[in-house]
């Protein structure tokens, strides 16, 4: 884990890491050359950073740490100083290390690795990858403990959702079996009620019998006989009213299973309109017979077909091209300046170029993305993209070209997609990817 650059045994120096600084041992570095960069003078600095020098402690350590952190590796005399800075603000920390005394319990090993890193005593690599090791360790800890207490809550949430499952069914299992006693008890009052019936309509047909005989006493009987039918009748609609309850209670509990049907239904389309949504498909509004080129009748003739035949540098292409649905500009941002106006300032440039982007973006609708080479930066660059336009810069390492390519290559096959550069390199990739290249000075026309 530790190689030697030539230095002679106990040489901290001469150690070096034969793995990457750990995450937490470079942010405590970078803030202790921040908080060293401030008693230096210009003078003292590197030349790559003194154009943070008067930047806020805070602001130096966000834009400049990986150039204060390349600064502190590969300039000995920078380290040096940012050394002697921070033997000043922590003696005793410094006078430990520097002594080859363990460092104290309480210590943080994070703060300990760092000022290792810095002041570089025998055995510093040790330090800092023990403090790289106890970091991941303890990052591996908190996760693990973290997964385990999500675990145990989702067996809790578990352990009750089937609790609650289980009291609903017993509930709704005793319901189901009062409401079939009761059915049960509904259908033998009405055996009993349709038994009266029969029984009142022969004790009915007896008495039409003896009428002629005993009219009056008859009558009377008829009477009494009409009103228990009467009676009977009423009891017979109660029974039917009671048994028609019946039957909509077993309706509705069928419209619950209805119910979830109809819901896994909703919720199946609804994904199909989401999916719809998400893959931004239009609707079907041309029909494969109208795009073959012909003449309508009363519409034009060959000839005026003939006139529409544009060229290659007028700008009416790519008006046509933005008009198509769904259409997806890419500008190689400092190709169509440095076409345009390459006496201006990359900053300016930059400005004028956005601002009549967001102009075409307002007047199309098109979705509008300028390429920016990161090579070409001397400093992070602070602007607000307008309105309608995204802004990327390459990363270092990949140049604009190779970043167009990949936004090329990201489209879904049969998106239009027109990119805007002169570089002959970048219009033969993007065309063999299936977009459409147009020349910068095209654009620079079409946006004057």
């Amino acid at each position: 884990m530790v190689e030697t650059t030539g230095g002679g045994p106990g040489d901290g120096a001469a150690e070096v890491l034969d793995r990457p600084l750990p995450d937490g041992v470079r942010r405590r570095v970078v803030q202790i050359v921040s908080d060293g960069f401030g008693g230096l003078t210009v003078v003292e600095l590197p030349s790559q950073l003194r154009q943070y020098a008067r930047f806020a402690p805070n602001r130096r350590a966000k834009f400049a740490g990986n150039a204060m952190a390349a600064a502190l590796e590969t300039d000995p005399l920078f380290r040096q100083r940012i050394a002697e800075k921070f033997r000043e603000a922590q003696p005793e920390l410094a006078g430990v290390l520097d002594s080859g005394s363990p460092p104290p319990p309480a210590a943080d090993p994070l703060d300990v690795a760092a000022a290792a890193y810095v002041l570089r005593p025998t055995g510093w690599v040790k330090l800092v990858t023990a403090a790289g090791e106890e970091a991941q360790r303890a990052d591996a800890e908190r996760a693990d403990e973290e997964s385990r207490a999500e675990l145990e809550r989702l067996r809790e949430q578990l352990a009750e959702a089937r609790e609650l499952t289980r009291t609903e069914t017993e509930r709704l299992r005793t319901e189901l079996d009062a409401a079939k006693r009761e059915a049960e008890s509904l259908h033998r009052k009405l055996r009993s009620a349709l038994s009266d019936v029969k029984r009142g309509e022969a004790a009915l047909r007896k008495l039409r019998g003896e009428l002629d005989t005993v009219r009056s006493e008859g009558q009377t009987q008829v009477s009494a006989a009409e009103s228990e039918s009467r009676r009977l009748k009423t009891r017979l609609g109660e029974a039917e009213a009671a048994l028609e309850a019946t039957r909509r209670a077993a309706r509705e509990n069928r419209s619950v299973e209805d119910m979830r049907v109809r819901l896994l239904l909703d919720t199946l389309l609804e994904s199909a309109q989401g999916l719809r949504r998400e893959l931004a498909l239009p609707p079907v509004s041309v029909r494969p017979a109208e795009t073959v080129d012909a003449v309508e009748p009363g519409r034009m003739t060959p000839k005026d077909i003939a006139a529409r035949a544009l060229s290659e540098n007028d700008p009416a292409i790519l008006d046509q091209l933005l008009a198509l649905p769904q259409a997806h500009l890419v500008v190689d941002g400092y190709n169509v300046t440095k076409t345009g106006y390459p006496q201006m300032p990359l900053e300016k440039q930059r400005l004028r170029l956005l601002g009549q982007l967001s102009a075409l973006a307002a007047q199309t609708g098109a979705e509008v993305t300028c390429v920016f080479d990161g090579a070409e930066l001397v400093a992070p660059v602070l602007l607000a993209p307008p309105r309608g336009v995204r802004v990327l810069f390459s990363k270092p390492g990949i140049t604009a070209d190779e970043l167009i390519r990949q936004l090329v290559r990201a489209e879904p096959p049969g998106r239009p997609v027109i990119v805007a550069s002169t570089d002959r390199e970048v219009a033969d990739g993007v065309a063999k990817a299936g977009a459409r290249p147009v020349a910068s000075v095209v654009l620079l026309k079409r946006l004057t």
